[in-house]
């Protein structure tokens, strides 16, 4: 084979493989748009039943020793963004929110009281976490005017979310779960292929606090 011959053999085989990556992209690109597009309506249904039936809240504490009021989910909304790929527009994200706060309906105060740091990180964390409205105090001995401990002065609301990225390369969704089952901040990806109702079905049942296998 003249070295010609060996240079077109060489470029047939990039155009096949640039070919094969261009089909796999693709065809992740429509798999994921459709996964997308699968947990918009699926999210804006469930906000719709949710926002009347108002499901109880998973228990709640700042510090992991005083715990809040029995909270109630509501006020859901969802809400969908998009972004350019190669000049084609395609969703950035899907996610849905939600106001997390007392059953009873009236505002409760309450106070938590730190002195030890790890303490203190977990509790201004959470405060963080959560968009918690609170006032900060410090709390001095009597006579030395030596710090003893923070307080912390909150309002018993916060909110919960899910929120889905689309990341078309690998064909996935990244779902960030924020206070599903407390205070926290969970990760998971899943197949845009897989995003159907029987995994939807099992997200839900994890946002209303029953067992799921979503996580």
């Amino acid at each position: 084979m003249s070295f010609l011959n060996q240079l077109k053999s060489q470029a047939r085989s990039l155009q096949s493989q640039q070919g094969d990556r261009h089909i796999e992209r693709e065809q992740a690109l429509a798999e994921t748009e459709a996964g997308c597009r699968a947990v918009l309506q699926y999210f804006e249904e469930l906000a719709r039943q949710l926002n009347i039936i108002e499901p109880p809240a998973p228990k709640m504490s700042l510090d992991g020793k005083n715990p809040w009021p029995a909270m109630k989910l509501t006020g859901f909304r969802v809400d969908a963004r998009k972004k350019m790929i190669s000049g084609r527009e395609v969703f950035d994200y899907v996610a849905m929110g939600w106001t997390i706060v007392p059953q009873s309906g009236a505002t409760v105060n309450g106070t938590v009281t730190v002195n030890f740091p790890p303490d203190l990180e977990r509790v201004e964390s959470r405060l963080a976490m959560g968009l918690v409205r609170h006032e900060r105090r410090e709390l001095r001995h009597p006579e030395k005017n030596t710090l003893q401990a923070l307080a912390f002065d909150y309002v018993a609301e916060t909110r919960g979310n899910v929120t889905a990225v689309a990341d078309h390369d690998q064909g996935l969704l990244a779902f960030r779960l924020l206070n599903l089952s407390g205070f926290g901040i969970a990760n998971t990806s899943w197949p845009a292929i897989d995003a159907k109702t029987d995994l939807l079905d099992e997200l839900a049942k994890l946002i209303v606090s029953e067992p799921s296998r979503f996580v």
